[in-house]
């Protein structure tokens, strides 16, 4: 790894190094704090977890062929190059800074309260048709998932696409300050995180930390039509790029036509090409999502047909709107994550389906003393989309139930304590042909239902 040499890595992080001179002048070619990832060279950082502290691994990695480790305790007489640091999480982000800096490529920082994941992939497909590019891979969105993602930069990379997911305040400046980001895109301001964070007002200030550290000729897309997001007029003074469905924005939308399921045709607006294109996976945010890729690729320097070919190519991932056909049912496999907004918008996609539309939520956590009203909501939302069954799970999910009910007859609603009491229902409620939307918060572990349902065994027939 260019400039990663264990002398610059010492300096970059304030440790103190242990070893022998040559090693010293060597660099890593790698860095990783998962044992089971170390290959000749690498720099093991030896994280303390709830459970596993990486500093037992250290003999092990440094047998393995690690060329060095970083410590926060002091190895007596150690056989091999190590880097004494008071903390090995800090060092990590200092010298995940210290690589970026040094790297001659542009990075899209995205954040926002909910798409930042979806809108990623779709920013990712677009800037592939012309960038070798390098994008945020699972959830690796947080202090120690970003250096991670950081650290798997190379110099083939042209383009690296960072989302950067926070719950307080202070994260986000953190974050920035390694990814140190050319193209900075919000895609609204949500109901998350509300425990720490307070109110939306609060989420807008702790997601706009962003700016901080942005280069200073760097670019800020926002989504105008979000109420929040709308108030943005400068950022170090510069007018941001702003996106959205009414032709006051700088790249607007306009011809939307709903497939249901297989998606969304538009005509994309932008200030010198315009361009149409289908979106291959259902849901009127990933028009937002495509006007997002639109306009960081323009921003940076891509014509109409690239763009157009980046959108189309997009197809979904595990656990984010991703179609699944199986066993006689259309399965909408939603749940890495929720909170109400991303919740709504995943029942405005079912309630496109043209057969039996069959929700399965679960609970929604960190919405601090709002919980139980913004579950309700959500039931109030399935019914107004025509959602025929709604079947809810947990104890949060309750409300959602109760709000569902207020609205619709009880018999459409169904309440289960667990996971294993709605399977043990779930041949009874389940047809032949429904179209099933699964969503929950991700510590819900909702995946079991996802591949429960492709073997299920239905008992009604048509």
């Amino acid at each position: 790894m260019k400039n990663m040499s264990l002398k610059e890595i010492s300096t970059a992080c304030g440790g103190v190094y242990w070893g022998d001179e040559e090693s010293y002048h060597k660099e890593v070619s790698s860095v990783t704090i998962d044992s089971r990832k170390v290959e000749k060279g690498s720099l093991f950082i030896a994280i303390r977890g709830a459970r596993v502290d990486g500093h037992t691994f250290i003999p092990q990695v440094m047998e393995a062929g690690a060329l060095c480790s970083l410590s926060e305790d002091p190895i007596e007489d150690a056989p091999f190059p190590y880097i004494l640091v008071n903390s090995c999480e800090q060092a990590l982000k200092d010298i995940a800074a210290h690589y970026r800096q040094a790297l001659g490529i542009k990075v899209v920082g995205i954040s926002g309260s909910v798409g930042k994941t979806s809108t990623k992939e779709m920013i990712g497909s677009v800037l592939s048709q012309k960038y070798s590019v390098l994008k945020t891979a699972g959830n690796f969105n947080n202090e120690i998932g970003l250096p991670l993602t950081v650290f798997n930069i190379r110099e083939e990379h042209e383009v690296a696409i960072l989302e950067m997911g926070i719950s307080d305040f202070g994260e986000m400046t953190r974050l920035a300050k390694i990814a140190r980001p050319d193209v900075c895109v919000l895609t609204n301001i949500g109901c998350a995180h509300l425990e720490q964070l307070g109110d939306r007002d609060g989420i807008l200030k702790a997601k706009t930390e962003m700016f901080d550290y942005m280069n200073s000729e760097g670019i800020v897309i926002l989504n105008g039509d979000d109420d929040k997001l709308s108030t943005i007029t400068s950022v170090h003074g510069k007018s941001p790029i702003v996106f959205g469905l009414s032709s006051e924005r700088d790249v607007y939308a306009t011809d939307i036509e709903n497939l249901g399921l297989k998606g969304t045709t538009c005509t994309l607006h932008l200030p010198d090409m315009e361009l149409t294109a289908t979106i291959h996976i259902p849901g009127a945010h990933m028009v937002y999502n495509a006007l997002a890729g639109a306009s960081v690729g323009r921003a940076l320097g891509l014509n109409a047909d690239e763009i157009k070919a980046g959108i189309e190519a997009l197809v979904p991932i595990s656990g984010r709107n991703n179609m699944i056909e199986t066993n006689g049912l259309t399965i909408i496999d939603d749940c890495y994550n929720a909170n109400p907004a991303s919740m709504r918008a995943s029942l405005d996609v079912l309630a496109t389906a043209t057969t039996r539309k069959v929700a399965i939520l679960g609970d929604m956590f960190e919405l601090g003393n709002d919980a139980d009203v913004l579950h309700y909501e959500i039931g109030v939302h399935a019914v107004k989309s025509g959602i025929d069954v709604i079947c809810c799970i947990g104890k949060l999910s309750r409300k959602i139930a109760l709000g569902a009910q207020s609205t619709v007859s009880p018999s459409r609603v169904l309440s289960y304590k667990t996971k294993a009491d709605f399977l043990a229902d779930a041949p009874s409620v389940i047809h032949p042909g429904d179209a099933i939307l699964i969503k929950a918060s991700h510590s819900m572990e909702f995946p079991e239902l996802v591949e429960s349902l492709q073997h299920i065994n239905l008992k009604h027939v048509e």
